[in-house]
Parts: structure tokens; sequence; C-alpha cells
């Protein structure tokens, strides 16, 4: 394999859940990946070994997105791993997936919760491509991941995480902008009802839930993993150059 020429991306939280499917998909579509973790380092090993089987090269970093103060050091680990395993002083693919559920309901929200819900959800996905940002190719893609649920109103309990996931939209916009001149794209992807863990996994397990989550989704189901992480590949992909600053809803068609 050709160590210099290989596209690599680079996809937080992708040790489960979606992530572990984006960085599967790219794989399959030919990409190389470095697969981060905040806990769960035998899971990541595990989706290492998953994209060797595919004939990928893939290593695991540990990563926690609510450290900013982290990032600079991460930056260096992951110069250090391209120049080592890639020869390389730069990769082309970013995906800021990293996250976790937020409960707020109206009456029960503290500050402290808001703050945490924004150092997850926006300060990490800035501060983190901020730092990485130097080290992304020309002509690279950045994938921020939002919400079906910053489009339609959910549950009221998700209203400050929804809320973040706005606040990402728009930050894609401006960073697409600041990066054109460099020919990389920057999109969200906005996955709508997914059989995850998300939220304890009611979408996974709950099939009453699944059943009521079908009758308002055009597809006539909840989405699997695998369908966010095609569309996720699809939009890093070479053929996506002039797609930008735009917002990606991966729903099967929820609440239209």
């Amino acid at each position: 394999m050709n160590t210099t020429q290989e596209r690599i991306a680079l996809v937080t939280g992708s040790n489960r859940g979606i992530g572990r499917s984006e960085a599967l998909a790219l794989a399959r579509s030919g990409v190389d990946v470095i697969v981060t973790y905040r806990t769960g380092a035998q899971q990541a090993e595990a989706v290492v070994d998953e994209i060797a089987a595919l004939d990928r090269r893939a290593v695991a970093l540990p990563l926690d997105v609510t450290d900013a103060d982290s990032f600079d050091a991460f930056a260096s680990q992951v110069r250090t791993e391209l120049s080592d395993g890639w020869g390389r002083d730069n990769f082309d693919i970013l995906v800021n997936n990293a996250g976790a559920a937020v409960w707020t309901p109206l009456g029960e929200i503290g500050a402290q919760q808001i703050r945490d819900a924004f150092d997850m959800h926006v300060v990490g996905v800035v501060m983190l491509t901020q730092a990485l940002e130097p080290y992304i190719a020309d002509g690279g893609r950045i994938i921020n991941t939002s919400s079906g649920l910053s489009r339609f109103v959910g549950e009221n309990g998700y209203s400050v995480y929804a809320a973040a996931k706005g606040a990402v939209e728009v930050w894609t916009r401006y960073l697409a902008r600041d990066l054109a001149p460099r020919g990389i794209t920057v999109n969200a992807i906005a996955p709508g009802a997914t059989a995850t863990d998300f939220g304890g996994g009611s979408l996974r397990d709950d099939e009453g839930i699944r059943d009521v989550l079908s009758g308002i989704i055009a597809m006539g189901h909840v989405g699997q993993p695998d369908d966010i992480g095609a569309a996720v590949a699809s939009l890093a992909s070479k053929n996506m150059g002039w797609v930008t600053g735009q917002r990606v809803e991966a729903s099967g068609g929820m609440r239209l």
C-alpha cells in the first residue's frame, strides 16, 4: 500500500455507535482512519481490527472532547502518528462525531448542565477543529454532527441539546466560508431517530417507541447507525467538493 497517497480520516468518538459506523463506512470507501475514544479502549481497538480486515490502516487515540486544554497535545500526537504511520504531515477528513444525550426538561434545568452540554457539543467541536485545522489537507472535508432535533421539536427534555446542535450548524456555515479558499468543505450531518444507545438506548431496544416513531418517518422505520455512516462517507468523498456550508439531514424523512 502506498502510504503517502491514501486519504486519512479522523473520527471522534468512533469506538461505538454512529462513530463506529462512520469509521467503518469510510474504511470501506478506501479511507484510512484515526479512531478516537474517551473510554472504551478495547472497543476502539476492535474497530481498528475491523478496519484492518478491510485492508485499511487505522490507529486508536484517546481524546476527551470536553477537555479543550488537551487539544494542542492531541494535535501533536496526531501529527506524530501521521508521520510515523503514513509518512504524511496532514490528513484529509475530520468528522466531529463525539457527543452524548443531555436531558434537561423545563423546570429542572441547571446552569451547569447547560455549560456541560455546550462544552461537549460546541466548545469541544470549535476548539478541536481549530487545533487540527493546520493539519487538514487542502481539498479536505470537515463534517460536524448536528441532530434532527435542530429542525423539529422532540421531547422538551432535549431542548438544551438541540440548541447546542443548532449552534454547531451556524458555526459550520461560518467555518465553510473561512476554509473555502483552501478547498476544504464543511458540512453538518443531522441524524434523525437512530437505533443506538443514545438517551439510554430506547430507540434501539424499545419496540413500542420504535413503532411510534416509524409512523412519523417517511421511510417507515427508525434508522440504523450504518445509515448515518454511509451518509458521512458520501459527504467525505472526493466527488462532494462543490457542497459546503450545508445541513444534511439523515433521518429517513422524519416529520416531513
